[in-house]
């Protein structure tokens, strides 16, 4: 039997099967995804659902690099799709990745007129910068790392000026309703350290989840603790089909400061010249690829484990190539440096890789929409087939612009607007509200953060990633009265069983015990919940369940 159900193409969703329900539009997460959706949605009815007061706890929050489009001289979509699909490791979606990068100019156009003011020179041209694996200098910055929050700071500002937008803050998305074939609302709870512990229900004409990463779910991670991989939990419950789940990138220069989550030394400071060096003074990149520093990231980011796990400290020097101008130039890492009593303009800054970016997610289609009727999903929890094994530097925030506009787009063209409701107001339902924290949620949560990071982190094998199942199995039995914990659980569980089954190393996947990549393997994972469940039957009755191709 074939678990991870694989496609050689991205899956076209079905849309609409009925006629939607009443409500307005719910999106859940108010990063740069959910935020730029709703805007792209207006003037029809909106409601985001944040789990933090707006511009706090999303990852978007805290790029630093900026957002890569074509914008420069000399450059071409043609070469930003020829880059996007060399760093994924053969298996980005070709027609996802060119309708990307075309469409990039013209969002980087939508965030200027949102008031982001993009680094420009006297001329009034992009300053643009060139990180890993690009073969041009194409991403467009702010203040030299400030692009996520100057982005978020013009966004939640006009989504605060859009009078069809409401955002409803301090509310956490609990489960999705599923009746009648579609997704009709989505549960909420507000937590009773904000006075409310019961669960409301937001009914739906539709529901785009925009909820971010997993970082969370590892010891060491560049993400804020919101990025807990829940939404992933939920859709899958609901019957949702995940992409790629086993593909996690760790970025190689987190400061390791002991600092949690860990503050993000920018890959711009490489792309500028600064280099990694072990704590013998030896730079160690080139001995591995020619292109050291600016390498891939997975190939970065090993190079660094493998130091650090032979004993020797890495850090990242910047002295040379960027010096007394530092604080000018990178404010950002400079405040996260004189935090940690570093002042790198004279000092090293020590680094390890940390969990950065998810390129699996819920499986969608070129419209934003998943194999749910009534759901949409955008920005990093959802898997759109652009990023492959191995996503392009700052491609992540192009695509949920990108995606948030099709989104808005798809949703538009497919419900009738007279169905749409304006601004339902939650309601109560029968249940009890989740448990407030907890010295034993805690302590569970800190043994799946270090089950993840020791068996499915930068290096992975078979032994390890069978004994990351029994555990977090364990675990998801012992708290199965938590739903975070629970919805934790089960995002953990899908990334980890898809890594069992795929027997090979593809970007950000790596197999000690099979470190080369396979040809026939260069295909996309799509994973449901029935199929982790056959997973952890095979493991359990010491069965192989391959990964095997099927139709598309």
């Amino acid at each position: 039997m074939a678990v991870s159900k694989v496609r050689r193409s991205s899956p076209e969703f079905i849309g609409f099967k009925g006629e939607p329900g009443p409500g307005d539009v719910v999106i859940i997460g108010a990063g740069l995804a959910g935020l730029f959706t709703a805007l792209k949605l207006a003037p029809l009815p909106v409601t985001v659902i944040a789990a933090a007061p707006l511009g706090e706890g999303a990852s978007s929050m805290w790029a630093q690099g900026g957002i890569a489009a074509a914008v420069g001289a000399g450059d071409s979509t043609a070469k930003h799709a020829a880059d996007t699909i060399e760093a994924g490791a053969g298996i980005v979606d070709p027609e996802v990745a060119q309708l990307v990068a075309d469409e990039g100019p013209d969002r980087i156009r939508d965030l200027l007129e949102y008031g982001v003011p993009f680094d420009r020179d006297l001329e009034g041209h992009y300053v643009l910068s060139k990180e890993a694996a690009h073969s041009e200098k194409r991403v467009v910055r702010v203040s030299g790392d400030k692009a996520g929050a100057a982005i978020m700071q013009a966004l939640i500002a006009a989504v605060r000026a859009t009078p069809s937008i409401r955002v409803l803050e301090g509310y956490e998305a609990d489960d999705l309703i599923v009746a009648n074939d579609r997704v009709e609302g989505v549960r909420l709870i507000r937590p009773t350290a904000l006075g409310n512990g019961r669960y409301a229900f937001v009914p739906a004409s539709a529901v785009v989840l925009a909820t971010g990463g997993v970082g969370a779910l590892f010891a060491l991670t560049t993400n804020p603790s919101y990025a807990k991989g829940e939404a992933l939990a939920m859709a899958a419950r609901a019957g949702a089909v995940i992409a790629d789940p086993e593909f996690v990138q760790f970025h190689p220069t987190a400061i390791d400061a002991g600092i949690d989550p860990a503050p993000l030394a920018t890959e711009a400071l490489r792309g500028e010249g600064a280099v990694l060096v072990n704590s013998e003074g030896e730079r160690f990149m080139l001995a591995i690829d020619p292109r050291g520093e600016l390498a891939p990231r997975d190939v970065v980011a090993r190079g660094v484990y493998n130091e650090l796990n032979a004993g020797r400290r890495v850090y990242l020097d910047c002295r040379t190539a960027i010096g007394a101008h530092f604080e000018k130039e990178y404010p950002t890492v400079w405040g996260h440096c004189q935090r940690a009593g570093i002042d790198p303009s004279k000092d090293l800054i020590p680094v390890a890789p940390a969990e950065h970016y998810h390129m699996g997610g819920i499986a969608t289609d070129k419209h934003g929409r998943t194999s749910l009727t009534g759901l949409w999903a955008v920005g990093e929890v959802a898997s759109t087939g652009l990023h492959g094994a191995n996503r392009l530097a700052s491609n992540s925030l192009l695509e949920a612009v990108v995606f948030g506009a099709r989104v808005a787009d798809d949703i538009r063209e497919l419900l009738p607007h007279d169905r749409i409701g304006h601004f339902v107001v939650p309601h109560r339902i029968a249940g009890s509200g989740r448990a407030a924290d907890t010295a034993s949620r805690q302590e569970a949560i800190n043994s799946l953060r270090s089950i993840m990071t020791k068996y499915v982190g930068v290096q992975r094998s078979g032994k390890g990633l069978k004994t990351a199942l029994a555990e977090l199995k364990a675990l998801s039995a012992a708290s199965s009265n938590d739903r975070v914990l629970s919805n934790m659980l089960l995002a953990a569980r899908l990334i980890t069983a898809a890594a069992l089954m795929r027997k090979e190393s593809r970007g950000g996947h790596y197999r000690t015990d099979y470190p080369q990549t396979d040809p026939a393997l260069a295909h996309r994972t799509f994973i449901t919940l029935a199929d982790l469940d056959a997973v952890e039957a095979a493991r359990t009755h010491r069965a192989a369940v391959p990964l095997a191709a099927c139709g598309s």
